[in-house]
């Protein structure tokens, strides 16, 4: 994976992950759905909203976690949950990305939950990436791997399938040198494509193997980007995207969290 551009050091990314998890917090209002997204930076939102929660500065939330992960937090912060099957209709779903495109495609996936992360995302009326700025790039693929999510039952094959395809591929190991399992006890194939000329062709045919249950394309789902960097916050939306009044920021929260605009502006 080439790097466009030079990581971070590690304080200033936890940072702006700090940052920008806890900005988005700032578009729930009182009695939503909201979905909690996995990872690094997605962390910040779910204890930013616990923090909401307890001030009782929002209300008769409940939350839908898209990972055991998420779900082991909420749940040790007190965060009310819920069920897609309880619940199918999610009103806002803040998560994180590995990659996003100028058009807010994204690449999901590498924390490993990217199928729940999908079923969520797609039930949410609304979704709000937060990232920092190193997960910014010209096209999808130039900086991080495709996770494909496979059955584990004849898994080489689907190797192969990627392999034609064009891609490099790599099961994806845990930390004993075994293979990741996924929350749902399926098998991550990290897919080197390169620069993805066409997202939409390459989804549709990996979508179509049998085996695959789900790849890390999350293309035309983003509504929203909340990133931080050197230069401060930004807040971007999906072109042609009519915001509802309700989903609006709340500017009652707490005063101390960074002001997200549509143009960057300074560390407060």
């Amino acid at each position: 994976m080439g790097a466009e551009q030079k990581k971070p050091a590690s304080e200033d990314a936890r940072r702006w992950k700090q940052k920008v998890g806890q900005a988005a917090v700032d578009y729930i209002v009182s009695g939503m759905v909201v979905g909690l997204g996995t990872g690094s930076t997605a962390v910040w939102a779910v204890r930013r909203l616990a923090e909401r929660l307890r001030r009782r500065t929002l209300r008769d939330i409940l939350a839908v976690p898209t990972s055991r992960e998420t779900e082991q937090e909420a749940r040790r912060l007190e965060i009310p949950l819920t069920t897609l099957e309880t619940h199918p209709q999610v009103d806002v779903v803040i998560d994180g990305a590995d990659e996003i495109d100028p058009d807010l495609n994204l690449i999901k996936g590498g924390g490993g939950a990217l199928l729940r992360e999908k079923l969520v995302a797609q039930a949410g009326q609304r979704l709000i990436i937060v990232a920092d700025a190193s997960k910014l790039s010209s096209r999808l693929g130039v900086r991080w791997a495709l996770p494909v999510e496979v059955i584990p039952f004849g898994w080489k094959t689907q190797q192969s399938f990627l392999e034609d395809l064009g891609a490099t591929v790599d099961l994806r190991l845990d930390t004993n040198h075994t293979p990741f399992k996924t929350d749902q006890g399926n098998y991550i194939l990290d897919c080197r494509f390169g620069p993805i000329h066409d997202a939409s062709e390459l989804a549709q045919k990996i979508k179509m193997r049998t085996g695959i249950i789900e790849h890390g394309l999350f293309l035309r789902m983003a509504t929203d980007l909340i990133v931080a960097g050197p230069e401060g916050i930004a807040h971007r939306t999906a072109p042609g995207l009519a915001i509802e009044s309700r989903f609006r920021r709340d500017k009652s929260c707490d005063p101390t969290t960074s002001d997200p605009q549509n143009t960057a502006k300074g560390d407060p």
